[in-house]
């Protein structure tokens, strides 16, 4: 899994996206406080590279990772993976600065991620039978 890969060095062509700063705290819990993964989608639509930065983030939740840096339900398909092809996050996209158990807590979300992308029908008809038939809409 290359986003966690040590990224090339910083250029003109990079931008580093601080999550604790943008979020302005650094209690990693809340998919609301995704709005950092806004930035790295500028960064990565405008052709840079993106590293984000999980200094000095503290309990980095499966929910905050979902929501904010790959799936941001409020944005229909708005998603990282649904944006850019796999290939291209792979090169253009790295995370930084995170405990060995958030890293593959990153990974594992990733995977959950590119899994839900395949069929999304499938996920939400799961969804739906364990949580109600409203869970969707």
């Amino acid at each position: 899994m290359n986003i966690l890969a040590t990224p090339s060095p910083t250029t003109s062509a990079t931008v580093t996206i601080a999550v604790t700063e943008v979020i302005g705290h650094n209690l990693c819990i809340a998919s609301q406080d995704g709005e950092y993964a806004l930035r790295s989608r500028s960064a990565l639509r405008s052709g840079k590279k993106a590293i984000v930065s999980f200094k000095d983030g503290e309990d980095i939740t499966p929910a905050f990772l979902a929501d904010a840096i790959l799936l941001r339900r409020r944005f229909a398909n708005g998603h990282l993976y649904a944006l850019f092809p796999e290939e291209f996050l792979e090169e253009n996209l790295r995370a930084i600065d995170l405990e060995p158990e958030d890293a593959e807590e990153l990974v594992d979300t990733i995977e959950d991620v590119k899994e839900y992308l395949s069929d999304p029908e499938a996920w939400k008809a799961a969804a739906r039978a364990t949580f109600g038939e409203n869970y969707y809409e």
